[in-house]
């Protein structure tokens, strides 16, 4: 027996080819502060282990296994028929107030379906996503970037997240959803404590009561929005299915575009290669992106899914229907295929693989890359004042802060 980075005792062997992998035995907890301090410091020590997969806890009494293996979250994303997304078996036996209970059980839509079901939602999800006028939503990010810019840039100082990413995000997200701003504060503050685990449960009543609105609205005042185009697809979804297909994608949006334009300013003002490169010219922001989504993707460990029945895969009996969860940053950054050259590598799992692949890709990227670009041409001598920490929860990577100081600027001009 060792030890783990938490003090737990951590078995040299995984399970028995003949026994499966839910056991009594020691489980690292992804829940434990300091996994959200240095989760890469974890991967490391789980590979001494466990070399594909680790037997974790997401909260407290509530096993999984984690995939921190390249090769096998790829064998296990590409298999669906095996490896389901559908949790309703797995969320019988959790307690009611598990704090990753929302983050996890059963909705109609698309991650959390199985078969015809998965595909109607995708379908309608992907359709309706395909609809933006990508022009034009380039020309809100632009506005948007620029009106908040010039609330501080007098100022010489100000926080990232609170004054530039998150009410940018907000905003654009309102624009592609037809969202009114009260309708879309209650929605970020749901989300918000469903990725944290904390009051997780009001959090979700939170977002399916501002989705229930904002679909009620959209029946009666249809709009060129993704809730509209929603509300008139083939696919006819009802209320239940649009609240939840809307808090997915609205969900995703103000969570995780807005840690993947934070995680990778912090990259930028941190690593003097990158920054370097970035502003030099010598390096895109789009290739700064792709660094950040190996590296530390916003969303790092997700991919949920949950096997039909036992199943054995690189030597490990897995139980039929406990969590299986994809380390994404744990496999992005996997020795055996790993390349210290990545520049133009979009081989990272950050936006899912196969049939859970995102279907927003192209305006998580473009929203990601105007709002950087706005920032450092706008203020390029932008620098860090405090060291980074880092918000509690098991499935992503995000700072609770970002502040920064620059020399005091003049006003940019709106167009």
């Amino acid at each position: 027996m060792s030890t783990s980075r938490s003090g737990a005792p951590t078995a040299s062997c995984p399970a028995f080819p003949d026994s499966p992998f839910d056991s009594d035995g020691p489980r690292m907890p992804l829940f434990a502060p300091e996994f959200d301090a240095d989760p890469h410091g974890y991967y490391h020590e789980m590979r001494k282990q466990y070399p594909s997969l680790m037997p974790v806890e997401l909260a407290p009494d509530v096993p999984a296994t984690l995939v921190i293996d390249y090769k096998t979250a790829v064998r296990i994303l590409h298999d669906p028929e095996h490896f389901s997304a559908d949790p309703r078996t797995w969320q019988q036996g959790i307690a009611a107030d598990c704090p990753v209970l929302p983050m996890m059980q059963w909705r109609p839509m698309a991650t959390r379906s199985a078969g015809v079901d998965a595909a109607r939602y995708r379908q309608a999800t992907t359709e309706s996503v395909g609809e933006v006028d990508l022009y034009a939503l380039r020309a809100t990010v632009e506005q948007i970037a620029i009106s908040l810019i010039n609330s501080f840039c007098r100022d010489g100082r100000a926080d990232l997240i609170s004054q530039y990413t998150f009410p940018l995000v907000f905003g654009v997200l309102n624009v592609l959803f037809g969202c009114p701003p009260k309708i879309g504060q209650r929605m970020a503050a749901g989300m918000a404590s469903i990725v944290e685990g904390v009051d997780a449960d009001n959090g979700n009543k939170l977002i399916s009561e501002a989705m229930l609105e904002l679909v009620t609205l959209k029946r009666t005042k249809p709009g060129k929005d993704i809730t509209s185009a929603l509300l008139r697809h083939p696919a006819e979804l009802d209320d239940l299915e649009m609240v939840h297909q809307l808090a997915s994608q609205y969900g995703a949006g103000i969570e995780f575009e807005q840690n993947l334009i934070v995680n990778t300013l912090l990259r930028i003002l941190t690593d003097d290669r990158l920054g370097g490169s970035v502003l030099g010219g010598s390096l895109s922001t789009r290739e700064a992106l792709d660094d950040v989504l190996f590296n530390d993707p916003p969303l790092a460990n997700y991919l949920l899914t949950y096997p039909r029945q036992p199943v054995l895969i690189e030597g490990v009996w897995l139980p039929a229907h406990q969590p299986i969860v994809i380390s994404i940053a744990a496999c992005n950054n996997d020795p055996a295929v790993r390349s210290d050259n990545r520049t133009g590598n979009r081989s990272h799992l950050a936006f899912g693989l196969g049939p859970r692949t995102c279907p927003a890709q192209s305006m998580a990227y473009l929203i990601a890359q105007d709002a950087i670009d706005q920032l450092l041409d706008a203020l390029p001598d932008i620098r860090l004042t405090e060291p980074p920490t880092w918000r509690p929860g098991p499935f992503h990577r995000s700072l609770t802060s970002l502040p920064v100081e620059f020399p005091p600027s003049a006003p940019l001009h709106v167009s």
